[in-house]
């Protein structure tokens, strides 16, 4: 059975209308707040969870960017500050072949946080892999 093409419906017919645009767009981020978000990465890299919680804390009621990313760089740093402890633990059962994976967390903070910084510099809402988050 062969169907017959359609006839697109007139222009001023209900099917027609504009239908509601999905949520796609994001909202604006302004471009100090995508600077203090790639700073709280970024100096997450060097400076563990200082730099990222002295921005949460300061930042944190002026725009909901910085308070999501900064939030976003200290969970995954706790979460780092717990793995290398866990490793520790490790290294001793294991008498030392544990310690062979610090340099593996290491490389993965490096790149991580340089990953989170661009992003967060996009103003895109970066998620950490693998973070336990404890500051919701």
């Amino acid at each position: 059975m062969e169907q017959e093409p359609s006839t697109p419906p007139p222009e001023n017919s209900p099917s027609n209308e504009a239908a509601p645009q999905e949520a796609t767009e994001s909202v604006a981020v302004s471009k100090d707040a995508r600077t203090m978000a790639l700073l709280a990465h970024i100096l997450g890299i060097f400076t563990s969870f200082v730099v990222p919680l002295i921005i949460y804390l300061i930042k944190k009621d002026e725009d909901a960017f910085i308070a999501d990313q900064s939030k976003e760089a200290l969970n995954f740093h706790i979460t780092v500050i717990i793995a290398y402890f866990a490793l520790i633990v490790i290294s001793i059962i294991t008498v030392g072949f544990g310690a062979l994976l610090f340099p593996v967390l290491g490389l993965g903070v490096l790149i991580l946080g340089i990953i989170a910084g661009i992003k967060a510099n996009d103003g895109v809402d970066y998620r950490y892999p693998f973070t336990i988050r404890l500051i919701k």
